[in-house]
């Protein structure tokens, strides 16, 4: 009977192509993995086969993902695989592996053991405290402004001084990136991005802790390779090293050049063709059998990403069938879209699909509204994908902070958050004084806070909130995670503080989840890092803070009730569903009108829709609409180019436009009037419902004075063109426009 963790058994199902990928001798190599070509299969698998082969142990591998859930996925599926331990593995996140490495190194590292992470909200907070303290203008610098240039200048690899500047505002903004960097030092916090980018400072001026990584981690795994920013793909290459042979160590990078979507988060599809270079790859393992969608829909995702260049190049195939053709619906607006997504979304639920198999996907949340508006209308549950996340809610984030303040009273960050939550009296006045104090010092809010407690001038607020923190770390002693976490929510009051609010139910509730979090987070291991002797290497209070803050921008699953999926495009990648419907395929929606003023904008948002399509496993439906209101104004398009790249044998068209109608998509939003255009004779239904002449003046009232040059439609559907002194010529819908004369 063969061993089921052979390494015979753990070969057994794959195809040729990814067979081949698994039991790769020791070389460098880059998986060109389509969507849903089984990508994790393999990359678990080439990571078992590796351990069960002896060719590495357990601990002499280093796996990369991008999300949490990824890297639990990628240890549960080996812990299957496996028969040794993958407690202890370093498998996990850019993050979490950084932070890991940090809280090993944190001497050399310049950090406090205790060192906490801010998230994106305790950075901006962090942020805006210091241009107050700058007296920097926040309409000239806005904070999030700032924020983002911090975080790409860090995911560059730049630190302050080799900024460049061009003018007296990028001066200042570097100033205030400097002077960020030194309340971070002060505080003993940091950032997501500063995580990476100090595990990359500390190995490069290391040389005995970068040689003794380059030495251990023989073999480097890397998922979703294609949404690798610069700073990660430099200390990926700085972990891979060289070899006493002369050669890098082992780089297996697994991705996709056609879903890299993501460069607005500073994601460069370029590593991919950098790592071909760095690494003399020679080979390209392409895994291109598709286990997820029918031909049909695979056919029209391979022809829209066929007219990107530059591609590394592959086409998807499937061996389940051509299946149903890609449903397409023109609409006349998009209110008809959304009445006619609702009626297929009962059709299919009659079928017996379920609802949270069903996805309705959108570029811009903004064209949301009409949708949810119809569904509620019908009675149909939704649920918009991406909600608050549970770290995210006011309350936990309280509690949380209580929680760094027992851990390190130095946090500036936590202490602003509920120096004053539940309400103690302690005014601005008294917090600008606090800050006052502390600058002059040279010393955290805390330790101020304490000063002026001994100076016998503390003001009873901050007397009272010295007292609390100090009681919480004096009662904290010996007790369990979970009981610390009660202790939080108890002892700082914000439980009977929410039990005191009309509809505080919930958010103590949630408090009380926070406790069941840190009971799951102790019994299951979950994230718990271990040191080189197999001992818990952090105090389980500092690794649950941490836990938390890289759980911060995960999303947690609703459970219950079956619902319709909402969703971006974006926030599509990575699932699958039986049925997908791609709303708003009109030009300057997809693709979205900014990308035709970006570098290979185009590009990516052609890779946009070919992430979407590729989301249907059964059945897709594509539609469009003729006009739409967005923003506050009816919106006239003509379909997308996406959708004019399938070919027609795909398409099973469901419906055809009468003429007049179908005119409108001919004229986009802000077109200059056309020849076809002008109506010089206009019918007598037109000339009844039109209440303009043309050449007349007339008054809008965002736009200002202008002159009536042209009108089309009939008296249910009119729109008129205006010439406007400021705003320039512009289609408006005249049942919205209320145009008064001039």
């Amino acid at each position: 009977m063969t061993n089921p963790t052979s390494p015979d058994s753990l070969l057994s199902g794959l195809n040729n192509k990814q067979l081949e990928a698994v039991t790769l001798p020791p070389q460098s190599a880059l998986i060109l993995a389509g969507a849903g070509s089984g990508k994790t299969r393999v990359l678990t698998t080439r990571i078992a086969w590796l351990i069960q082969t002896g060719q590495v142990s357990p601990n002499g591998l280093l796996a990369v993902t991008f999300t949490n859930k990824a890297a639990k996925e990628m240890l549960n599926r080996l812990s299957a695989m496996l028969t040794v331990s993958t407690r202890g593995m370093w498998i996990g996140t850019f993050h979490g592996l950084c932070n890991r490495f940090l809280r090993a190194h944190h001497r050399e590292a310049l950090l406090p053991a205790t060192f906490q992470i801010l998230d994106s909200a305790d950075q901006l907070s962090a942020i805006k405290r210091l241009m107050k303290a700058m007296n920097v203008d926040d309409e000239k610098f806005p904070p999030k402004q700032v924020q983002g240039y911090i975080n790409s200048c860090k995911d560059e690899g730049l630190r302050a001084h080799a900024v460049d500047v061009y003018d007296a505002h990028s001066q200042r903004m570097r100033e205030i990136f400097e002077e960020y960097d030194k309340q971070c030092q002060r505080d003993g916090v940091v950032d997501f991005a500063e995580l990476l980018l100090r595990s990359y400072e500390l190995l490069t001026r290391d040389a005995n802790l970068r040689q003794h990584y380059q030495s251990r981690f023989k073999y480097i795994l890397v998922d979703e390779f294609q949404d690798t920013n610069r700073l990660q793909y430099l200390w990926l290459k700085l972990l891979a090293g060289q070899g006493t042979n002369g050669q890098h160590n082992c780089m297996f990078a697994v991705g996709d050049d056609d879903q890299s979507i993501y460069a607005f988060r500073g994601a460069r599809v370029g590593n991919m063709l950098d790592f071909e270079k760095d690494f003399s790859i020679h080979n390209i393992i392409k895994l291109e059998q598709n286990y997820r969608s029918h031909s049909n829909i695979l056919d029209a995702a391979n022809a829209i990403i066929t007219h990107n260049r530059n591609r590394l190049g592959k086409n998807l195939w499937t061996a389940a069938g051509k299946g149903e053709p890609v449903r397409v619906f023109e609409a006349y607006n998009d209110i008809e879209e959304a009445s006619f997504i609702v009626d297929e979304v009962k059709m299919l639920h009659g079928e017996g699909y379920g609802l949270s198999e069903i996805a309705l996907l959108y570029r811009s949340n903004a064209q949301s509204r009409v949708l949810e508006h119809a569904l509620f209308s019908a009675g149909l549950p939704y649920r918009v994908y991406g909600g608050l996340r549970f770290f995210e809610r006011a309350e936990i984030k309280h509690a949380i902070a209580y929680l760094r303040l027992m851990a390190n009273p130095e946090d500036d960050t936590a202490l602003l958050r509920v120096i004053n939550f539940p309400a103690r009296g302690i005014g601005a006045r008294s917090l600008e004084q606090l800050q006052e104090a502390a600058s002059a010092q040279h010393c955290s809010l805390w330790q101020a806070a304490v000063n002026k407690v001994g100076n016998g001038r503390p003001g009873r607020g901050i007397e009272g909130f010295v007292a609390l923190i100090k009681q919480m770390q004096e009662e904290s002693a010996g007790l369990a995670l979970p009981e610390l976490a009660e202790l939080a929510s108890n002892l700082s009051g914000l439980r009977q503080y929410y039990l005191g609010e009309k509809e505080g139910e919930d958010r103590v509730a949630n408090l009380d989840e926070l406790v069941s979090a840190a009971v799951a987070f102790t019994n299951q291991d979950i994230g718990i890092q271990i040191d080189e002797n197999g001992e818990v290497a952090q105090s389980l209070l500092t690794q649950f803070l941490t836990h938390a803050s890289l759980e911060a921008g995960e999303h947690q699953a609703d459970v219950g009730r079956d619902a319709l999926q909402l969703m971006t495009v974006h926030s599509a990648k990575g699932l699958e569903f039986k049925a997908v419907f791609i709303s708003g395929l009109e030009e300057g929606l997809c693709p979205h009108e900014q990308s035709l003023y970006e570098a290979n904008g185009l590009e990516e948002e052609r890779r946009l829709m070919y992430v979407a399509v590729t989301r249907a496993r059964q059945r897709l439906y594509l539609s469009y609409a003729q006009s739409r209101m967005l923003h506050g104004q009816v919106r006239y398009g003509i379909v997308s180019r996406f959708l004019d790249e399938i070919p027609e044998e795909l398409l099973k068209r469901l419906n055809a436009r009468p003429a007049h109608k179908a005119s409108m998509s001919t004229a986009s939003y802000n077109s200059t009037p056309t020849k076809n255009a002008i109506h010089n004779n206009p019918s007598s239904s037109q000339k009844s419902a039109m209440p303009w002449k043309i050449g007349q003046g007339v008054a809008h009232s965002k736009f200002g004075q202008g002159v009536v040059v042209s009108y089309e439609g009939n008296a249910d559907d009119l729109r008129v063109q205006v010439n406007f002194g400021k705003a320039g010529l512009k289609w408006l819908a005249l049942e919205y426009a209320k145009l008064t004369a001039a």
